[in-house]
């Protein structure tokens, strides 16, 4: 099981990656020009597109709509037995995952980034045979599945993405993975009421605006898709640009997932360092 010691620790790697947000990446400074050129450019049938996402975006927060996913697939995930080769118990609901070491979490959120990235590359590689109008397929494509692999992730934590307020955290998440750094600060701040385990009226009013994550969402990423309009050379953007995108959108679900499971062991474990939750 896990130790205080342990899980300090493991919450000072998770704060430090927090930190490392503060920095863009070169290529994202660079890429922080206005939108308005891109608007005008961009065929109506592609803001089409972008419009029919964001009504899914917010039928996924009513409902989870064609978004959700089977959880069975993801519990049976979980190993039945220790390191030390001792039988553990199975993991039928998603209940059951609190009780689990956080090492198991993580090995599971791994495996379902991995698998989620090998994904993003074919469906990258597929719509970009066809530039700009595949493009118009793509970008459906990859909010869904932003969508569907931040649900496994919250899973392998022991969090329901069923219940609307793992969905409201879901999908701000994604808009975490795509936010400058001044917006990653501030969805921090609003997040921390979720780390503390406070699901409260004011923070959930706060992650309402739904339409201007999936706005968002797209300023941030839609200058990278500029280099996907260019039929078969698409092929090679298309395939990197979903593969990173998933892996960042991943890397955050499990980041900031981790960090709720970790406080939420420390909260029930005793001020005792050796004591294991």
């Amino acid at each position: 099981m896990d130790t205080c010691g342990y899980l300090q620790e493991e919450l000072e790697k998770v704060k430090k990656w927090e930190n490392e947000q503060k920095d863009l990446w070169f290529w994202e400074k660079l890429g922080r020009i206005p939108f308005t050129l891109l608007d005008r450019i961009t065929p109506a049938f592609i803001h089409e597109k972008i419009g029919q996402a964001l009504d899914e975006v917010g039928s996924y927060i009513q409902t989870g709509g064609r978004y959700l996913i089977s959880e069975r697939e993801v519990l049976a995930r979980f190993p039945m037995q220790s390191s030390n080769g001792s039988v553990l118990r199975e993991v039928l609901q998603i209940g059951d995952v609190a009780e689990r070491p956080l090492q198991d979490m993580d090995k599971v959120a791994e495996e379902l980034q991995n698998s989620r990235k090998k994904i993003a590359i074919f469906q990258g590689a597929t719509t970009g045979i066809g530039g700009i109008f595949t493009l118009a397929v793509d970008i459906p494509a990859l909010l869904g599945l932003s969508l569907k692999v931040l649900q496994e992730i919250a899973i392998a934590y022991g969090y329901d993405p069923k219940e609307r307020e793992e969905r409201l955290f879901i999908v701000k998440c994604m808009q975490f993975a795509s936010s400058d750094v001044v917006g990653k600060q501030a969805i921090i701040d609003e997040l921390s009421a979720y780390e503390e385990g406070q699901k409260n009226t004011h923070t959930l009013s706060q992650l309402q605006g739904w339409r201007e994550v999936v706005l968002a969402y797209r300023d941030n990423f839609g200058w990278k898709k500029l280099f996907q309009i260019v039929p078969i050379a698409g092929i090679v953007f298309g395939a990197y640009l979903n593969k990173s995108t998933i892996e960042n959108v991943a890397e955050t679900g499990m980041m900031l997932y981790r960090k709720r499971r970790i406080m939420e062991k420390l909260t029930h474990a005793s001020p005792e360092s050796g004591q294991e939750v």
